[in-house]
């Protein structure tokens, strides 16, 4: 067992773009630990392993107060095998992180922080509904920094609508100046629950060309690089030894425990989900009958699984472990119609292993779909 992810379903407010689910009604954040500190009691038979991994994701973890995560820390020692050198992450937004409560979280067994800043320009900030400012963002990122956080890893986002390069330079400078350890960037997505889509559908924005796109992808590689970040993942970039563990567990095909309102599992075999409704996950927490959902995935959904995360690294897919895993026929397949992406030097086979090469990084939607068995 990887790790444990812990959904903390709150938000101040919503952001345009998010289609998380998160709440904004704090007043039940008491009874939301408790059910989640039941949840992880009542599922610590799953855990046969050492958790190698706890990840605090939401939602707004931040939201918390150290009487939450205290309770919840408690819970998750008591019942679980914690490994000595586990990641413990937590995410957080800039302005919930005063000196006070930065200071806080340092004294928590986390040591590594993630924070949601997305921009570095106050009108893109302000479009995203996000609380900070540039500046506060920046100012949050030196405050962990003093109070003894040396694993931070932030998140941008590029793709806009009205998005510039030149204002994306500007914030790939601003992020490579902060001298943190990893930053996630991801292009935006216009998901239909959210109110970003709804401006897209009335024609309020427009989307920036896929040209712009690209060419922003590429900036985003280049300078990442230049910087001393390893592409690790393809919206992942990290300084030598500040790899993601989590997530790096996840594209790895390694088992996980979901706890909270719509967090999900997976034991190799099978993915499961919790109900996606605050209300009714405290009130299981009550009765400790907690819904969740599940679905066994078959030999075809798991070798897809298996081509889609581990193309997404620069590990790239071993080719003896597909066989053995999926065996010869699906080995076959895969290799059979990666032949024309090689040739075409979008894929490259190195070591055993079948990769992404920088050209292929642009088009891996389409290649990954091409090798997936439908």
């Amino acid at each position: 067992m990887a790790g444990i992810y812990l959904h903390i379903p709150f938000c101040k407010s919503r952001c345009t773009y998010c289609d998380f689910y998160t709440g904004i009604n704090e007043s039940q954040m008491d009874a939301f630990v408790d059910a989640l500190c039941t949840e992880a009691a009542l599922r610590r038979e799953e855990a046969n392993e050492p958790i190698g991994t706890i990840y605090f994701g939401g939602g707004t973890p931040s939201r918390l107060h150290r009487n939450h995560f205290e309770q919840i820390f408690d819970t998750l020692y008591r019942y679980y095998p914690i490994a000595p050198a586990a990641e413990i992450t937590v995410e957080a937004n800039p302005d919930d992180l005063t000196d006070a409560y930065a200071e806080m979280l340092g004294s928590l067994p986390f040591n590594r922080l993630s924070m949601g800043i997305q921009s570095f320009d106050n009108s893109e900030l302000q479009f995203l509904n996000r609380r900070h400012t540039a500046q506060e963002a920046i100012d949050a990122v030196r405050r962990c920094q003093q109070w003894g956080f040396d694993n931070i890893s932030i998140d941008l986002m590029y793709g806009l609508p009205g998005q510039s390069t030149a204002l994306w330079q500007h914030n790939l400078e601003q992020a490579v100046a902060l001298n943190i350890q990893h930053i996630s960037s991801y292009h935006l997505i216009y998901e239909e629950r959210t109110r970003m889509y709804r401006l897209l559908k009335t024609g309020r924005i427009t989307p920036v060309s896929e040209e712009t796109s690209r060419e922003m992808f590429a900036m985003l590689i280049d300078r990442l690089t230049a910087a001393g970040f390893i592409h690790y993942e393809i919206s992942s970039f990290a300084r030598e030894g500040f790899f993601s563990r989590h997530n790096s567990a996840y594209w790895k095909d390694v088992k996980y425990i979901g706890l909270g309102p719509s967090a999900h599992s997976y034991n190799g075999k099978s993915r499961s989900w919790n109900v996606r409704s605050i209300v009714r996950y405290n009130k299981s927490g009550e009765n400790g009958l907690f819904e969740r959902e599940q679905e066994q995935l078959s030999l075809q959904e798991r070798y897809n699984e298996f081509i889609l995360t581990g193309l997404r690294t620069m590990w790239g897919i071993d080719l003896q472990k597909l066989k053995g895993r999926f065996g010869e026929e699906l080995h076959d397949y895969c290799l059979e119609n990666a032949r024309r992406y090689i040739d075409q030097r979008l894929l490259q086979t190195e070591k055993g292993t079948l990769k992404l090469t920088r050209e292929g990084i642009f088009i891996s939607d389409g290649i990954m779909s091409d090798l997936m068995r439908v």
